[in-house]
Formats: structure tokens, sequence, C-alpha cells
């Protein structure tokens, strides 16, 4: 067995959080993708740092950086999933309106199917993929049961669900879909209440991490290295830079990714 192999095992349920994130690749080549990928961003932060420093120190980055960097990009297929999931999350009230608009009109299933799949970008590729599986020969049941595994949102795993078991018992979809679509409204606005609590801690954490701490720091650096005789040169102030950089760009998007999906 590979080390490629072994590392894509001991990852918890990579093989179907690849066909969720719609990554066609195999959970050995995308370790092992993922791992080139970080030994070369590990040796051109060797080179950058070098080239700035002159110093031997320079050698330990690649050894430091690698494991970081590799775990920081495996854990790419999540975020690939909990974006698929914020865009369908955002078209899954109306989607789910215009099935149950269809399906109570007498519509055919297979009609609904296609015109969902022509107007919703993200949910249409899942009723998309029912079908394409409904013409190579799988059943209407089989082909749901299984978009529903590799959906990666459990709220259009919901209205599948319902669609699926109202096939299976012959049973009217309608009444049980509005309560599903009414409790997804009611989720997606508490959500946006307790986003609006966050805001104002997560704003004043800003302030203080990446602008007060960073400018009065700098100053006093400064400051303080003019009185004990320490010479700060430019790779010094250009580390500090990309530091500060970086926690400004890691705190934006700890703020875009809290940010609720919802139906607009």
């Amino acid at each position: 067995m590979s080390l490629y192999s072994y590392i894509a095992k001991n990852i918890p349920g990579l093989r179907l959080k690849l066909k969720q994130a719609g990554i066609l690749q195999e959970p050995e080549e995308y370790v092992r993708s993922t791992f080139m990928t970080s030994l070369f961003m590990s040796i051109g932060i060797f080179f950058i740092f070098f080239f700035f420093t002159l110093s031997g120190w320079a050698t330990l980055v690649i050894p430091l950086s690698l494991p970081l960097l590799f775990m920081y990009f495996v854990k790419f297929v999540d975020v690939a999933i909990e974006k698929i999931k914020k865009r369908i999350d955002e078209e899954i009230i109306f989607a789910g309106r215009f099935l149950i608009i269809g399906l109570e009109s007498g519509v055919p299933i297979h009609k609904i199917f296609e015109d969902m799949e022509k107007n919703y970008a993200y949910i249409g590729y899942y009723f998309g993929e029912i079908l394409n599986k409904v013409y190579l020969g799988t059943s209407m049941e089989d082909a749901i049961n299984e978009t529903l595994i590799i959906s990666p949102s459990p709220n259009l795993r919901r209205i599948l669900w319902q669609v699926m078991n109202s096939m299976k018992t012959g049973t009217e979809v309608g009444g049980a879909l509005n309560s599903v679509i009414e409790q997804i409204v009611r989720e997606q606005a508490i959500s946006v209440q307790e986003y609006g609590k966050k805001l104002n801690p997560l704003a004043m954490f800003y302030m203080t991490i990446s602008i007060i701490v960073p400018s009065l720091g700098i100053t006093m650096l400064v400051i303080l290295a003019s009185f004990i005789g320490l010479k700060i040169g430019m790779p010094i102030l250009i580390v500090l830079a990309i530091l500060i950089a970086f926690v400004q760009f890691m705190f934006l998007s700890l703020v875009r990714a809290s940010r609720p999906s919802i139906s607009t």
C-alpha cells in the first residue's frame, strides 16, 4: 500500500466527499495531487524566505510548511462541499415551491425535473442527474436515491426524500413538501438573526486584530528598536506585512464563511 492510499483511507468519507464536491478524482489521486501542490508551494516559500533573509534557517521552511499546507489543501474538498451547499440553499425555497406547483398542477414529473434543470443552476444539476440516470435505464426511485447520497445539502435531501417517499407510497406530496419548505424558511430566518448577533463582535475583533494591533504594534516596534539599537531591515518589514495581510484574509474568509445562505 502506498503512502497516498494509506492517507486517503484515513480521511473519513473522502470518496463520498469527492463525489459531493464534484471532484472527478479517486481518493488516492486526490491525496497525491494535494501533496504535490503543497510540496511545490513549500519550495516556493523556501526560495522567497531565503532570498530575503539569506539565512541557513530557511531550510526549515519546507519541513515546517509542507505538513501545514497539506492539511490546509486537503480540506479543499470540504470547502467545495460547503460552497455548493450554500448555493443550493440560496435556491432551495423557490425551487421547492416550483416543484410543488408543478406536482399540484398535474405536470409529469419528468417535465418538472427538466424545467428545474433549466431554471436553477445548482439544484437543477441534481435533477438533471436524476433524468440522465433514468434515460440510461435506472428507475426513477433508484435515481433519486442515488442523488440523495451525493447531495451535500440536507435541505435538498429532505425534499428529494419526500418526493421518493410519495412515489413509493402513492400519497400526496404537496402537503409534506409545503411543511418542509416552511421549516427551511424558519431555519433561514433564525440563521440570519444569529448572524446579526455575531456581526458586532466580529467587527470589533477585526478593528482590534487587523487594524489597531498591527499599526500600533509596528509603531512601537520601530520606536523600541531605535532605543535598543536593533536594526529592522526590509525583509522583516516584508514578513510582517505578509503576516498582517494573511490575518486579514483569514478574518474576511471567516466572516464570509459564517454568512448564512438564504433564498433571495
